[in-house]
């Protein structure tokens, strides 16, 4: 089963199209939670896509109520700078989802503290206040990716 990448109100049409291509190269489902920070059809979305965009599988939801009625029995991870785990601390399993928050404000502090334990982060230097959405996600994936063998890739 493919990884899920899951992107809570993304706000940076150029991060998102970024996240799109690292998708297609890896076979990885991208969710688009809405309200989205940009309409689909930006061309900035579309040219940091290039030309992969016919290659990734792209969902999209109107709220991330509506995602986790639909995918309610999958294993989710929530990348946040306020996780106490690394994300390489953890297993990945087949088909989980990885959820990613606004560039601005990261996920709702609510779902985070509902879900401690599947809070994971990214180590960086202190006083520093994130790294960009693209290179978390793609860190992050090929972590997954890592520990399952790189299935299905070259």
């Amino acid at each position: 089963m493919p990884f899920n990448i899951v992107l809570v109100e993304p706000e940076i049409p150029q991060n998102t199209g970024n996240i799109a291509r690292t998708c297609a190269a890896t076979g990885a489902v991208l969710h688009l939670v809405g309200p989205l920070g940009f309409k689909i059809e930006d061309r900035y979305l579309k040219r940091a896509g290039l030309d992969y965009w016919d290659k990734v599988n792209v969902q999209y939801y109107e709220s991330y109520d509506k995602f986790v009625s639909i995918h309610n029995t999958g294993t989710f991870y929530y990348a946040t700078t306020r996780a106490t785990k690394w994300y390489c601390d953890v297993n990945y399993p087949d088909g989980c989802y990885i959820l990613f928050g606004r560039e601005t404000a990261g996920l709702p502090e609510e779902l985070l503290k509902a879900h401690p334990e599947r809070c994971i982060r990214i180590p960086m230097r202190e006083g520093l206040r994130s790294l960009n959405l693209s290179n978390s996600a793609a860190i992050i994936l090929y972590e997954a990716l890592r520990q399952n063998g790189f299935a299905g890739l070259k």
